[in-house]
């Protein structure tokens, strides 16, 4: 299975939607170009911060669909899924594939505690049930309250074909860099992806393929430069980037989850809409720090 386009800089797309709580096809699509021209090399669609859990299936479909034929082949286009049942993850996969997603990104599930067998046989499970289609492990113990384990991980991509990666979210480096350490020594391609934005010079230093990067919503040439300029070997410029973006990226940690990505986006002047309810547009001090820290940071006028 070739991989090599799975690398860079991939934004978990903010799914903007109209008063009604439905997908908002001219501005998704806005949006979508907007990401595009920043040099970003994928799109992943339904990502955390692309509020799944909000969305029905039957807009998750038409959402898709929009992106896809927005993007008109020029960046991969991946499907991202957070259910906890596994049948209804085969059939979020499936239907993923029929529509010409590049690959998916599964969440381990949310509210169990699940034994590293059920795991094991939960993301075997989806990846069989789309034998043609990549898979990659999303890896976010502080949305779900556990972590995968680099046993779980290598036990996987060597035993299923179409396991290909992992997006680690974990904020923990040492980690990281066990998966890349573990994964890079093995037969198969796998590809190790950053998942929080303040480290992503350092998941690359350890040899990460790129990052699943939020701020790549509002910031798409900043943080591009960042992978840019390390795969060029310009380690200072990369670095200097990732120091240009970490300030306004903590800021976002004083909104809650995930409002602050369309809080920023609109004070660029995006058109992103709200976000789902119960979830309501930041305001107050905690909005003046963050356009504070992007004003700093030389992103606003």
């Amino acid at each position: 299975m070739n991989t090599d386009f799975i690398r860079g800089v991939i934004p978990p797309i903010v799914t903007i939607i109209d008063e009604n709580e439905r997908i908002d096809e001219e501005r998704m699509r806005r949006h979508v170009d907007f990401v595009i021209e920043g040099g970003v090399h994928g799109i992943l669609a339904f990502g955390s911060n692309g509020e799944f859990y909000m969305v029905e299936e039957d807009e998750m479909k038409r959402g898709l669909q929009i992106i896809l034929d927005e993007t008109k082949g020029r960046v991969p286009v991946y499907f991202g899924m957070g259910t906890i049942k596994t049948r209804k993850c085969r059939e979020l996969a499936r239907m993923a594939a029929e529509c010409g997603a590049s690959g998916v990104s599964v969440l381990q599930p949310m509210f169990l505690k699940p034994t590293e067998e059920e795991l094991y046989r939960h993301f075997r499970s989806i990846a069989e049930a789309v034998p043609g289609t990549p898979v990659l492990l999303y890896n976010n113990p502080g949305r779900v309250g556990y972590s995968l384990t680099t046993s779980l991980v290598t036990r996987l991509a060597a035993d299923v074909d179409n396991i290909v990666g992992i997006k680690d979210s974990s904020g923990d480096m040492t980690l990281t860099s066990e998966f890349v350490r573990l994964m890079k020594t093995g037969k198969k391609d796998f590809k190790v992806f950053g998942g929080k934005d303040t480290l992503i010079y350092g998941a690359l230093v350890h040899g990460a393929d790129g990052a699943i990067a939020t701020t790549a919503n509002m910031f798409p040439e900043l943080v591009v430069s960042i992978y840019e300029k390390y795969r060029a070997g310009d380690l200072k410029g990369s670095l200097e980037a990732q120091f240009v973006l970490n300030p306004v990226r903590i800021s976002m940690d004083l909104a809650s989850f995930p409002v602050a990505t369309k809080d920023m986006a609109k004070l660029m002047g995006l058109d992103v809409g709200d976000p789902f309810l119960p979830n309501l547009p930041t305001s107050g001090d905690v909005l003046e720090h963050m356009r504070k820290k992007m004003q700093e940071a030389g992103l606003l006028a």
